[in-house]
């Protein structure tokens, strides 16, 4: 078990000066906060999330994530404040994140918006050597206990009842793991995201909302991530997304109240890791307060 606990770890600390470290989601769209803090606030409402997310069953060490956040719109202006939690295990590694973020948001027209964000984060990560294997394990290597590093991020969001559109970068600063003997293990490098989707009136009862999210970095292939999802009668959600030369998804979803909903989403690899693994599994609760008497008038898409 340890053995494959290492290569895991190996796997991502080789990957780790071309690819991108933020966790990631299928269900993005739902969970925009944090990757663009000018999400913030715009739904109108104080907005309660909670994730989990196992990828890869079946393969020791693979990635677990745990998401929960809130934000809110404050006193009636144009102000947005958010904050969450980030908690990512990947084999020997586990790395907490702790964010806050803020918006401002100027109106374009009586339907269109522009919110400008930024966020402050706070991040711990650990390094447990006792999971690796000590024959294969290098011994200049040792334990990191809540080594704290802080960074700061932006984003742009424009948004509508019907669409949005956003760009941001969660993290400007790189930071260097284990930066022994200038040689550093893992780097977090930026990311750079674009969002976007739109939801269409099919009919009275259904809607169509393609959405994609593209991010970029450095040295790294661009990777798209593109989805549609129907949502009948206000209350019923499906979907499937594709994640560009790596994995396939389904999605489902249920509002189940004015103010809760609760997703969940399957992911198949179409890469050969898919004959290590039976797929990731993503659920997600989302419980938010509205101020016209508690109720929200219709569900947004996003």
């Amino acid at each position: 078990m340890r053995t494959k606990i290492l290569l895991i770890f190996l796997m991502f600390t080789a990957f780790a000066g071309f690819a991108q470290q933020d966790a990631q989601y299928t269900q993005y769209m739902y969970n925009t906060i944090n990757i663009n803090p000018a999400y913030a606030g715009s739904r109108g409402a104080m907005s309660i999330f909670a994730m989990h997310r196992t990828q890869w069953v079946g393969l020791d060490g693979a990635p677990v994530t745990n998401v929960a956040s809130i934000n809110t719109p404050l006193n009636n202006n144009n102000l947005g404040l958010g904050i969450s939690f980030i908690n990512d295990r990947i084999g020997p590694t586990n790395e907490n994140t702790i964010s806050a973020d803020f918006s401002y948001t100027i109106p374009m027209s009586e339907t269109l918006k522009l919110s400008f964000g930024i966020k402050a984060t706070a991040n711990l990560f650990n390094l447990d050597i006792t999971k690796l294997n000590p024959s294969q394990a290098d011994p200049s290597i040792q334990n990191i206990d809540n080594e704290f590093s802080p960074n700061i991020g932006a984003g742009l969001y424009l948004h509508s009842d019907k669409g949005y559109v956003g760009i941001s970068i969660p993290n400007f600063i790189e930071s260097d793991r284990y930066d022994d003997n200038e040689v550093a293990i893992f780097k977090e490098k930026i990311n750079y995201y674009l969002i976007g989707g739109y939801v269409f009136d099919i009919n009275s009862t259904i809607k169509f909302k393609p959405a994609v999210l593209t991010k970029m970095v450095i040295g790294a292939p661009l990777q798209v991530d593109v989805s549609g999802n129907f949502m009948f009668s206000e209350k019923f959600v499906v979907g499937v997304a594709y994640r560009w030369s790596a994995a396939l998804s389904a999605m489902v979803g249920f509002q189940v109240s004015d103010g809760m909903y609760i997703g969940y989403g399957y992911d198949r690899e179409t890469t050969r890791l898919n004959n290590y693994n039976s797929g990731s599994h993503e659920i997600f609760l989302r419980y938010e307060i509205f101020k016209n008497n508690g109720k929200i008038i219709t569900p947004r898409f996003f």
